[in-house]
C-alpha cells in the first residue's frame, strides 16, 4: 500500500512538473507528454458516444476527433481557475467529437424513420395522459418489448446528430437548401439572458469560500454529480453533500432576509 501511494505521489509530481514546463513556453515536447498522459480521457469519451451510435461509425474516427479537442484544452487550460484539468477538458473533447459527427452524413433513412416513430408515439401519449410517458408506457404503445424499445431509443438518439451539409426538402427551388440554412443556432446567446445568469451566479456565490463556490458552480452549472465533485475537490461524496445542504440552507436564509427588506421598502 505504501509503495502504491508513493508511486501515485511521484506520478502527480511528474505531471505537475510537466504542466509547469509547458506553461513556461508552450513547447511541443511538453504538449506531447501531456497528450500522452491524458489520452485515456479521449478514449473514454469516444467509447461512451460510440455505444449510442450505429455500427457504421468507427470508434477510431471519434478518438481522432477527440484528440484535437484534448490539444485545444491543453493549450487553453489555466490552473489558476481552480478546476482540475480532467473536469475542464471533458466538454472540449466531447464537443470536438460531436463536431466530427456533424460533418458526416451517416444517419440512414431507417434511423430517421424510427426517431419519427418514437416522437409520434410520445406526443400521442402526452395528449392522452396529460403528462410525459415513461419508457414502459411507450414500449406498450409501440407494441415492443423493452429490449426492442431500447434499440429504438438508441437509434432515435443517434438521429439527433446530422450533417449540416445534408439537403433539406426535394430541391424543387432554384437554390438548394441545406440543414445549415434552416437549423436553429443553439450556440447563439441572448446577451440579456447571459447577463442575468452571470449576475445570479455572482449573487449566489458571494460570500462563499473557494470550495463552496466550486461546489455550487460544478453542481448547478457544470451538472456534475456529488461523487464527481468530491473527486475533483479531494473530498468524500458525503462531505460534498453535507456542504451542499449547508450552503443551500444559508442561501435560503439570505433570500428570505432580502424578501423582508424589499417588503419593508
Amino acid at each position: 500500500m505504501k509503495t502504491q501511494t508513493a508511486t501515485q505521489t511521484d506520478e502527480k509530481l511528474t505531471i505537475d512538473m510537466i504542466w509547469d514546463q509547458f506553461h513556461k513556453g508552450h513547447e511541443d515536447c511538453y504538449r506531447n507528454m501531456l497528450m500522452e498522459h491524458y489520452r485515456d480521457l479521449v478514449r473514454y469519451a469516444a467509447e461512451r458516444l460510440h455505444s449510442k451510435l450505429p455500427d457504421k461509425v468507427e470508434l477510431d474516427d471519434l478518438i481522432s476527433a477527440g484528440i484535437f479537442g484534448l490539444m485545444d484544452a491543453i493549450d487553453a487550460y489555466d490552473p489558476e481557475r481552480g478546476v482540475k484539468f480532467e473536469t475542464y477538458c471533458a466538454p472540449r473533447i466531447k464537443g470536438s467529437i460531436l463536431d466530427e459527427l456533424r460533418s458526416m452524413d451517416w444517419v440512414p433513412r431507417l434511423v430517421r424513420a424510427r426517431a419519427h416513430q418514437l416522437s409520434k408515439a410520445t406526443h400521442a401519449l402526452e395528449m392522452h395522459l396529460g403528462r410525459k410517458p415513461d419508457e414502459h408506457e411507450l414500449a406498450e404503445e409501440l407494441q415492443m418489448d423493452m429490449t426492442e424499445f431500447a434499440r429504438l431509443q438508441r437509434d432515435a438518439n443517434a438521429a439527433s446528430l446530422v450533417s449540416l451539409n445534408t439537403k433539406c426538402g426535394d430541391g424543387d427551388g432554384e437554390k438548394d437548401v441545406y440543414e445549415i440554412d434552416v437549423i436553429k443556432d443553439s450556440r447563439s446567446e441572448d446577451p440579456l439572458l447571459e447577463a442575468q445568469k452571470r449576475d445570479l451566479k455572482n449573487l449566489l456565490t458571494k460570500g462563499l469560500t473557494r470550495a463552496e463556490r466550486l461546489i455550487i458552480v460544478l453542481y448547478y452549472y457544470e451538472e456534475m454529480t456529488m461523487k464527481e465533485i468530491g473527486a475533483t475537490l479531494d473530498l468524500s461524496e458525503s462531505r460534498v453533500s453535507q456542504m451542499h445542504s449547508s450552503i443551500v440552507a444559508r442561501l435560503k436564509a439570505q433570500m428570505n432576509t432580502r424578501k423582508k427588506e424589499f417588503a419593508v421598502e
